[in-house]
């Protein structure tokens, strides 16, 4: 049951009888937030929903409540009180415990997924069927299958989807992406980056997540074919346990605490990650490219600049961030800022079904690499995927035989026999063709 928060009222104004969604290039006038909207003309409100009122949750809400043009109008979450108290923290009027009556919410437009990975690919699916557009954290479903028919569902329906993928949104990344396109550095020669948690995370977390390539690497993955600007060819990927002996009895990758991979791209562009659960000295979140004509490199994050300095150590008066939300919250609040500048010029989304879906084939290729010994092209993956139906897919390696007229996917360019195009591919260009140019 969908509750009213008594003291809330909400006053939206409108002018006129303009759609909520208007082309970017009517918007002159940009925010305070970098969101831009009009200044002589303004627009209805786009009206969304949150699902989960967690740590996440609560972040992508603030987000919202202060970006234009955008207004929070109903939370939910299974503790129904956790969902009141954000409502009443951020004025939202209307809160429940049921995720579905956020989707079904006739006023809501647009949905944002915060909820445990295992409800993602249902609840996308749901808001498809109710004509919702959505913006999901990472992953869209653990299972590939389910991927493809979660984006699938989206793109049939006609509404939009963003992946939180927020690393991409970090000004580190950002700027060393930058310095790529605009060959700053030359060439690119070698991609590195490396994430190594300040504590490993419990038995209970590891257990059933899936692995280290699935819960933790994946993030330096999507990076690298972030920074790369093109589509990875094959993995090289190794474990180990060195921290916590207790995960040692888990099965695949679950095992390990510590993990290498080597990503080949085009051109000859190699990838090199690290990852690791514990770190000494803080949370370690750093990338580095090396090009023809130069390096760029970031360093950690910290929570201030002061530097102390004694006879016995010169250096930093405080260790690096050492929790994700502190390290990365800047990142949240802006993806958060550019999907709501989506919805309200009605413009493609920077990170896409198929971005998530990549990041997934490549952290399952790792894992299949780790198990197997040996280097594992990301076709392979993508060819396990048969679709009898845009939105019914299912793994050819779980059946018996292979389905009449299956014909495996060549690689990632080739993903629009599994993947119908998204919205805004439709309007733009033939799915194809812009497929080609991510990033380019």
């Amino acid at each position: 049951m969908v509750r009213l928060l008594g003291s809330a009222i909400i006053a939206i104004f409108a002018v006129g009888s303009a759609s909520a969604f208007a082309p970017a290039s009517q918007h002159a006038v940009r925010s305070t937030t970098g969101l831009q909207m009009t200044a002589s003309e303004a627009k209805d409100p786009v009206k969304v929903g949150v699902i989960g009122c967690g740590r996440i949750g609560i972040v992508h809400l603030g987000a919202i409540n202060k970006a234009p043009g955008v207004v929070p109008i109903v939370v939910s979450n299974p503790t129904v009180s956790k969902a009141e108290d954000a409502a009443k923290k951020f004025g939202v009027p209307k809160f429940t415990s049921d995720a579905m009556e956020v989707i079904t919410d006739p006023e809501v437009d647009a949905v944002w997924i915060c909820s445990p990975s295992q409800f993602h690919a249902d609840q996308i699916k749901a808001c498809a069927a109710n004509g919702k557009h959505v913006f999901c954290e990472k992953p869209i479903a653990t299972d590939l299958a389910e991927t493809v028919e979660a984006i699938n569902a989206c793109n049939e329906a006609g509404v939009k989807l963003m992946i939180g993928l927020q690393r991409r949104f970090d000004p580190n990344f950002l700027r060393v992406r930058r310095a790529i396109v605009e060959k700053e550095v030359g060439d690119t020669i070698i991609i590195k980056t490396c994430s190594r948690d300040p504590s490993p995370p419990p038995y209970e977390y590891v257990k059933g997540g899936g692995g280290i390539f699935n819960d933790m690497a994946v993030h330096d993955l999507d990076m690298t074919r972030f920074l790369a600007g093109d589509d990875p060819i094959e993995i090289l990927a190794v474990g180990s346990c060195h921290i916590d002996k207790s995960i040692e009895d888990l099965p695949g990758s679950e095992a390990f605490d510590t993990a290498s991979c080597i990503v080949r791209y085009p051109n000859g562009v190699s990838a090199m990650v690290d990852v690791c659960r514990q770190s000494s000295y803080g949370y370690d979140q750093r990338a580095e490219v090396l090009g023809t004509s130069g390096m760029i490199a970031t360093d950690n994050v910290y929570p201030n600049t002061a530097k102390i300095y004694k006879n016995d150590y010169t250096g930093n008066a405080d260790m690096p961030f050492d929790f994700f939300l502190s390290r990365y919250f800047e990142a949240y609040v802006t993806e958060t800022e550019a999907f709501c500048e989506s919805l309200v010029n009605d413009s493609p989304v920077p990170c896409t079904g198929i971005d998530g879906l990549v990041a997934l084939v490549m952290s399952l290729a790792a894992d299949k690499s780790a198990a197997e010994n040996r280097w594992v092209k990301f076709s392979e993956i993508i060819g396990e995927v048969y679709c009898s139906s845009p939105t019914e897919c299912s793994l050819i390696a779980n059946d018996d035989m292979f389905p009449e007229g299956f014909k495996p996917v060549g690689d990632f360019k080739n993903l629009d026999k599994i993947v119908v195009p998204d919205v805004d591919k439709k309007k733009e260009e033939s799915f194809g063709d812009k497929f080609k140019k991510i990033f380019g």
